[in-house]
């Protein structure tokens, strides 16, 4: 699949913003934990959810998709192991691991998949596992884990995060739901998707304090019901069409803005010289003249999210001087700016996890792998603000992200359209 791209058009209009991309897999996961049907609204409808889906289905549960929202019934689990051919397509099938766990007392699963954008060990996971009272067998990048717990008394954990992994993280808290356990889980991330699994659980009737700080407590139910729950906005694709409605030289006004915290993506953007006033559930973009920035910096959240940094890139092109773009959580970040370099861009590699970006530059069309779902959008980004015709290939790859990329950039002016 491609998508030709004519550039040099303003972008104008509204749209509606999608659901949170990575909460969809830990809140999927947190029906496993009941028998009781879980109604999940605000679902995105991309690749990656339907990939989830159809391991959902593997399994034994019922899910049907109306609109945005999802209908899952695991009154029965028929298998505790999560098919290879569908782990190897998706990293974030990582979380039914520990939801599986905490229902059936074993699991047997593969190494995920995913995007390669750096060493993603799963170490912390496994080693997650371990200290909560799991026994681990593993063959090569074959894993099984047993818990056999879940009869014996109350029995007290503390954990620290060696690394505020989200994932893993997610994974403990589904563990510890259910059953005798109390858990103490120290330096947890602090995501909007760890608090909408939070939120979700305790409406199920888990018992977890401390949500949306550092430190979450933990103690284990013997039972969770159902319960309708939606699930928040999606803020990478919130900071996507600033950067997009930034660059283009438009105006465009995003709408369904709920009480997300925006702050960690709007406050670095909008040093750019990006005009973003909020009003009543929407937000409204602009920019009379775009500026370099001295350095941005990914950090765990509350800090500039790393799923924004290749958006960044393609702004810092636009922006009028030097701007350094440091990326320390992955190594392979920066390793699709020779691509922006090809259509005109003035950027220099320092490092796997430094580029410095020289603005503003006029990009030409050329024809483009995608090489990742954050990296695909940054292209497609670069592509709206270019001279000439662009085809971006593997844009499946930026539909397991982004939903209805199409559809949105049309409505806003865009000259997008898409073959097979």
């Amino acid at each position: 699949m491609k998508y030709l791209i004519k550039g040099g058009k303003k972008l104008v209009g509204e749209i509606n913003i999608s659901g949170n991309k990575n909460s969809v897999f830990p809140c999927v996961a947190a029906a496993l934990l009941t028998k009781d049907e879980v109604v999940l609204e605000n679902v995105s409808d991309i690749r990656d959810t339907a990939v989830l889906v159809e391991i959902l289905n593997k399994l034994g549960v019922k899910v049907k998709r109306r609109g945005s929202t999802l209908f899952i019934k695991a009154s029965e689990i028929n298998h505790t192991t999560l098919p290879k051919e569908l782990m190897s397509k998706l990293r974030g099938s990582m979380v039914l691991v520990g939801a599986l766990l905490s229902r059936m007392g074993k699991v047997h699963f593969f190494h995920p998949g995913g995007d390669i954008i750096g060493q993603r060990s799963i170490e912390t996971h496994l080693e997650s596992f371990k200290a909560l009272g799991a026994n681990l067998k593993r063959e090569d990048l074959k894993f099984t884990l047993y818990d056999d717990q879940a009869e014996t008394k109350t029995k007290q954990y503390t954990i620290f995060l060696p690394e505020a992994s989200v994932t893993a993280c997610e994974n403990l808290i589904l563990m510890a739901a259910l059953g005798k356990r109390r858990l103490v889980l120290k330096n947890c991330p602090k995501e909007p998707h760890i608090i909408d699994l939070c939120q979700m659980l305790i409406r199920m009737g888990a018992e977890i304090g401390g949500v949306g700080g550092d430190v979450l407590e933990i103690k284990g139910v013997e039972k969770i019901g159902g319960v309708r729950f939606k699930i928040g906005i999606d803020y990478i694709e919130v900071g996507t069409y600033v950067v997009a409605a930034a660059i283009t030289g438009g105006k465009i006004v995003i709408k369904g803005i709920n009480s997300t915290d925006l702050d960690p993506v709007i406050v670095h953007l909008k040093r750019f010289g990006i005009k973003a006033d909020f009003g009543h559930d929407k937000l409204e973009v602009y920019a009379d003249k775009l500026k370099a920035i001295p350095k941005i910096t990914t950090n765990i959240w509350p800090g500039f999210p790393t799923d924004l940094m290749s958006a960044a890139i393609v702004l810092a092109t636009q922006s009028k001087g030097v701007t350094l773009c440091h990326d320390w959580m992955y190594e392979s970040r920066m390793f699709f700016v020779d691509k922006l370099i090809s259509m005109g861009a003035k950027i220099t590699l320092a490092d796997p996890h430094r580029v410095f970006v020289y603005g503003p530059t006029k990009l030409h069309g050329r024809t483009l792998d995608t090489p990742d779902i954050r990296a695909g959008m940054a292209l497609v980004l670069a592509a709206l603000v270019a001279r000439g015709e662009s085809i971006i290939r593997q844009a499946e790859l930026i539909e397991r992200g982004y939903e209805n990329v199409l559809g949105k950039l049309t409505s806003l002016g865009a000259q997008i359209r898409k073959e097979e």
